[in-house]
């Protein structure tokens, strides 16, 4: 008997209605764990459950409509076209934002394929294939599609916390791309609003540092973001890249934001046939945890520590 369910969300639309976004939603054991949502602009993870179905994440706050649960992005990505005579002429675009920012159109991340296959009896995989598609321009009406991205997740559910490993490959279509540098990318994080720390939340990192200003810049190798759920529950959501370039740079805001990114203050320059590629494993769980859980989280395998 399968202990994993990954269905479509249906919403019962009047007839000659269209919804324009997605939702397909992963339970085990007859619990919701998370779901993959395809938005207007990008595709992400929300909502995001504890084992206790206690949800961690926030979707489109009125302060940052962008900032999307658990998303992925860059609001720099400079495609090197060639042009006469040799020359190579760079193309920017936004995969950060739903508006204009800083002169640059937004880009659409979106989702052309999704599998999910159960590996066992508290290990499920989806690989989502995603293109990175820029705005609307002369000579691209649809927009162009600058990169493809293979976005591998991998859930292992348990009683107190859920692991969930997202592995990045982005790659070139046409043309070769710089991405970054810039602050705003490129793993991201928007908690509930009852847990920022303005609320009575907590976040903390590998080096016992507390609170977003202390914490941001280099060092860190993990982050928990935790606080009150009501009812008097705590709950939280922990970063723990698994990859650990020596420029990572983290951006923590008290008001409920964690940015984990490989490029800042430099970029990467991907060329054709090569990838950008980055992983992050999240722990959601009920309560607090130690710093030490969070530490055999990140050094363990996942055989040691999934049970």
């Amino acid at each position: 008997m399968k202990d994993f369910h990954f269905d479509s969300d249906v919403v019962a639309l009047p007839q000659g209605a269209w919804s324009k976004t997605h939702r397909v939603t992963l339970a085990w054991r007859g619990r919701e764990i998370l779901a993959f949502t395809q938005g207007p602009f990008r595709t992400y993870l929300y909502p995001l459950y504890t084992p206790d179905g206690v949800a961690v994440t926030g979707e489109g706050p009125a302060d940052h409509p962008h900032h999307s649960s658990v998303w992925i992005g860059a609001d720099h990505l400079h495609c090197r076209v060639p042009a006469v005579g040799g020359h190579i002429e760079e193309y920017t675009y936004c995969f950060y934002l739903n508006e204009t920012f800083q002169g640059r159109a937004p880009g659409r991340i979106r989702e052309t394929g999704c599998e999910g296959v159960e590996r066992g009896p508290a290990h499920f995989q989806v690989v989502q294939r995603n293109e990175w598609r820029g705005p609307r321009e002369w000579g691209a009406e649809d927009g162009r599609v600058v990169a493809h991205e293979t976005r591998t997740v991998d859930i292992r559910p348990g009683e107190t916390f859920h692991l969930i490993d997202i592995h990045s490959r982005l790659e070139p279509t046409q043309w070769e791309f710089a991405i970054g540098p810039t602050r705003h990318a490129y793993f991201n994080v928007r908690v509930a609003e009852s847990m920022r720390v303005t609320k009575g939340g907590t976040v903390f990192d590998s080096e016992g540092r507390v609170g977003g200003e202390r914490i941001s810049g280099r060092g860190a190798s993990w982050v928990d973001y935790a606080g009150p759920v009501g009812g008097g529950r705590r709950a939280g959501i922990a970063l723990l890249p698994r990859s650990q370039p020596p420029d990572l740079t983290w951006f923590i805001y008290d008001w409920g934001t964690v940015t984990v990114n490989p490029l800042f203050p430099g970029g990467r320059l991907v060329r054709l046939g090569e990838a950008f590629t980055f992983e992050v494993r999240l722990v959601v769980h009920d309560g607090d945890m130690a710093a030490e859980d969070f530490e055999a989280l990140r050094e363990g395998s996942v055989e040691q520590v999934a049970g």
